[in-house]
């Protein structure tokens, strides 16, 4: 009997939170929520990647995917762009209020160049679509070259 890969929760907070960049790879969230990802801050030099903070917190998607979506998912972002992201536990919360654990993926060696226009775009527009706060979108907006 052949089973299906099992799911598992992943927190998303860059260009992977926008629905269209993960169908690019393949990858269709059967489940997900707005959530939030306290005690990091999120930077754009030159991807998204994540930075520890006692004040920051992160907005972002939490869905399910299956470990082999995520292993393809990262791949891409050290094939196109020779960045290595690694999976860390994380405690996200979800807009009604929900602890959910997830996997997160960072970078721990990324140096740091500017940012693409059209990369920060396609991580402002679903925080502007999922309604994330103003404070947090104008952050996300100083990435802009």
């Amino acid at each position: 009997m052949v089973t299906a890969e099992p799911k598992v929760w992943a927190f998303f907070y860059g260009s992977y939170m926008n629905h269209q960049v993960l169908r690019e790879a393949d990858v269709v969230l059967e489940q997900w929520d707005v959530a939030r990802l306290p005690s990091f801050e999120v930077v754009i030099r030159p991807l998204a990647n994540l930075v520890r903070s006692d004040r920051g917190s992160v907005y972002g998607i939490v869905g399910t995917v299956t470990h082999g979506e995520l292993g393809r998912l990262y791949a891409r972002a050290k094939d196109a762009r020779g960045q290595a992201y690694l999976p860390e536990a994380v405690l996200t919360e979800s807009r009604d209020g929900r602890f959910l654990p997830a996997l997160c993926y960072v970078a721990h060696d990324m140096p740091p160049a500017p940012a693409e226009l059209g990369y920060v775009n396609r991580i402002v527009a679903p925080a502007k679509a999922f309604g994330f706060p103003a404070w947090y979108i104008e952050h996300l907006e100083r990435f802009r070259p």
